[in-house]
């Protein structure tokens, strides 16, 4: 990834500074067990609508814990959220002026404030650069999906895991439904035969649009895409990576985190004809993945109002059948299962086990399924892009690289070429 450490958004964006002059302190970090009476310094970096959830849920999975340093770009987007997180950490929210940083360099910031986790929620094209940094200081790390948007991204991620396992840090990823207790009890059935062989894999994520933010006077080219990060490939990966990702995590799931031998696909553009609103996203995607063993995942999303909302997994075997997102059920030829024990709160559970796990000494890390899982997205996204069959060590192997060739406020920045398929070439 290009280190990004160009900022000098006029009126309110200070890269490089606080939003009130003070010293910055650096403390040691936490790479291996800590004691239970060692105060957790947490560190935000991206506070949307999820990392704002995150760092709640962070507060709340550990009673000794404080939020003490938190980046983003926006300086107004800090004074909002921060307000609201206050309010619900109450004492474990302990950040300061001095602690509060603006610009694209604010997560080195956070980082080296002293802080023991980092939560890394800004658009997905930043992570393996914010992991990179994290790990390099050995600070542990809960990481939002999906874990980058094109293949070098990946690839990077997949080493950082790797190193982060070897320095005994944590490197937890936002697949939430991993931790949710009634999925967790269907795909452990099924991995151990409960419907046969897979053979089959459906999955949907149907939807309406993604939210936008109408362009505001004074906004250049970045900070408009940067303000409608989610409609910008080179900063989302596109709603199959950045959304429908989900579903295709627990069809990685269903398959014991197999990857596909290839993938086919098709989609493009119906509703959104607006490249002002909708920037160069696809709204609807519709991908075949192929496994070595000849079993097929079917993975339908689309971004379009009115239309059915669809959210499912579905996992078809040579003994039966099981609905993993919403029944949890499984059908069989000899016997029947449905899920009815405890439910839980997947968002705050994988809070609670990262934090129990730095402190037992044994960090939790799934970086490297994160990373494959993330990768397979990618390759439906490939695929239906350039309307060809993609292997799956093609497309990881790709040298796309989706960053765009400059961070100046001031510049122009011209959206990317909406992709065509059969004329959009893969890379």
């Amino acid at each position: 990834m290009k280190d990004v450490l160009h900022s000098s958004r006029r009126k309110f964006i200070k890269s490089g500074s606080t939003l009130s002059a003070g010293a910055l302190l650096a403390a040691p970090h936490v790479a291996k067990a800590a004691k239970n009476d060692k105060t957790l310094k947490i560190g935000l970096v991206g506070i949307g609508g999820r990392g704002s959830g995150a760092a709640a849920q962070a507060m709340n999975a550990d009673d000794n814990v404080a939020l003490t340093a938190i980046g983003d770009l926006f300086e107004d987007r800090i004074k909002l959220r921060s307000r609201i997180l206050k309010a619900r950490g109450r004492s474990k929210f302990q950040v300061t002026p001095e602690t509060t940083f603006i610009g694209f360099d604010s997560y080195k910031k956070v980082i080296d404030s002293g802080v023991d986790v980092v939560i890394l929620t800004s658009p997905p094209n930043f992570r393996p650069q914010h992991i990179e940094y994290a790990v390099e200081k050995g600070v542990h790390c809960f990481l939002e999906k999906p874990v980058a948007v094109d293949a070098p991204g990946v690839r990077k991620v997949i080493e950082l895991a790797k190193k982060a396992k070897e320095k005994k840090l944590g490197f937890m990823s936002g697949f939430c439904w991993r931790h949710h207790y009634p999925k967790r009890e269907i795909f452990k059935r099924i991995l151990d035969g409960a419907v046969g062989e897979v053979n089959t894999i459906y999955s949907t994520y149907n939807g309406g649009e993604i939210w936008k933010k109408p362009r505001e006077e004074g906004w250049g080219d970045l900070e408009a895409q940067m303000r409608n990060w989610n409609a910008h490939l080179w900063l989302s990966g596109d709603s199959i990576v950045e959304q429908a990702v989900h579903c295709i995590d627990m069809m990685q799931w269903a398959m014991g985190d197999e990857a596909p031998s290839h993938a086919e696909g098709s989609g493009g553009r119906q509703v959104y004809d607006d490249p002002d609103k909708y920037g160069n996203i696809y709204d609807h995607f519709a991908c075949v993945y192929q496994w070595e063993n000849g079993s097929r995942g079917y993975h339908f999303s689309r971004q379009q109002n009115g239309t059915i909302g669809s959210y499912e997994v579905e996992a078809f075997g040579s003994k039966g059948y099981a609905s993993c997102k919403n029944r949890h059920a499984i059908i069989g030829k000899d016997d029947a299962w449905r899920f009815r024990g405890e439910n839980n709160d997947m968002y705050q559970t994988e809070h609670n086990e990262l934090f129990a796990s730095i402190r037992e000494g044994n960090p939790f890390n799934d970086g490297e399924k994160a990373a494959k899982s993330t990768m397979v997205a990618i390759l439906g996204r490939m695929a239906s892009y350039t309307g060809q069959r993609i292997t799956y060590e093609d497309a990881l192997n790709s040298k796309e690289d989706l960053t765009p060739s400059h961070f100046d406020w001031e510049k122009p920045l011209p959206a990317m070429p909406i992709p065509v398929p059969g004329v959009t070439k893969f890379v």
